[in-house]
């Protein structure tokens, strides 16, 4: 079963309204990095990712692996959105006792690891990729993480090793947003130049604007028809993303809105 949306666009501004709602309501964090890929999951939950929300488990599923865990409230947004749970199931999110933490949880339907730990998903996505290739099984891997996550030397020994291994059923997205925990990336550990590091560890690399929706489903469409080569997707975001007042800003990977500040992030989105 799949809940297809009127179009991409129309899901990302849902998923960035329940996500704000979520997040004020538990007076959580990272909202930030949660507007910042919204755009990204919104395509490929609606336009590229073979899924069943009836049956999260199918073997022929494709795999999407979320590293960025601290940003789950989108993720866990877009898969009630598209039905693998009731969206009043979120209710109970980071509450005690609740399945639904403040970083994402395999416990839940549509999810394939924990995320928070920052540098695993993309040793897993490789692992997965090279399963399906040694059973001749035709999903695809997805793995999205965060630029800041690129500082963790796992992430260099996988993208160092997917190409060795040849997995061109490997779909890596970087979440470029430019600001990560401590202030912005490049004033922490400057990645620039990124595609270039990528393409000298023999990856097809492409970069896109990671809110241009046509631009996202072009770059994917080209992306997996492309064999041979693991492939990366540099995605180029704004931390934020979709209420001017929480747009590149440092604060707001941290900081939960307040009431006002909550009420007037819903008008903006509302006026998109």
């Amino acid at each position: 079963m799949i809940h297809k949306f009127q179009s991409s666009e129309v899901l990302a501004f849902e998923i960035r309204k329940l996500t704000l709602q979520l997040v004020y309501k538990a007076k959580a964090s990272h909202i930030g990095g949660a507007l910042s890929m919204a755009d990204i999951l919104a395509v490929l939950y609606n336009e590229v990712l073979k899924t069943d929300s009836s049956n999260p488990l199918s073997k022929d599923r494709d795999r999407f692996l979320l590293s960025k865990g601290h940003a789950c409230t989108s993720l866990y947004s877009v898969l009630a959105l598209k039905g693998f749970f009731p969206i009043s199931d979120l209710d109970s999110y980071a509450q005690d006792g609740s399945i639904f933490l403040s970083h994402s949880s395999h416990l839940i339907p549509g999810i394939e690891i924990s995320g928070g730990s920052l540098g695993h998903a993309l040793p897993i996505s490789c692992g997965l990729a090279l399963a399906a290739k040694k059973k001749k099984e035709n999903w695809r891997t997805f793995c999205l993480i965060s630029d800041g996550e690129l500082d963790e030397g796992s992430n260099w020994e996988s993208i160092l090793l997917a190409p060795q291994l040849k997995l061109d059923n490997l779909i890596l997205i970087v979440d470029y947003n430019k600001i990560q925990s401590l202030g912005f990336v490049k004033d922490v550990i400057d990645l620039n130049p990124l595609k270039d590091k990528f393409e000298a560890f023999c990856w097809e690399t492409f970069e896109v604007d990671g809110h241009d929706h046509l631009a996202l489903k072009n770059v994917f469409s080209e992306a997996q028809n492309l064999n041979g080569k693991s492939k990366v997707i540099i995605a180029h975001t704004v931390k934020g993303k979709g209420v001017s007042f929480m747009e590149n800003k440092l604060l707001w990977h941290y900081k939960s809105p307040s009431e006002k500040q909550f009420n007037e992030a819903i008008l903006e989105l509302n006026k998109l």
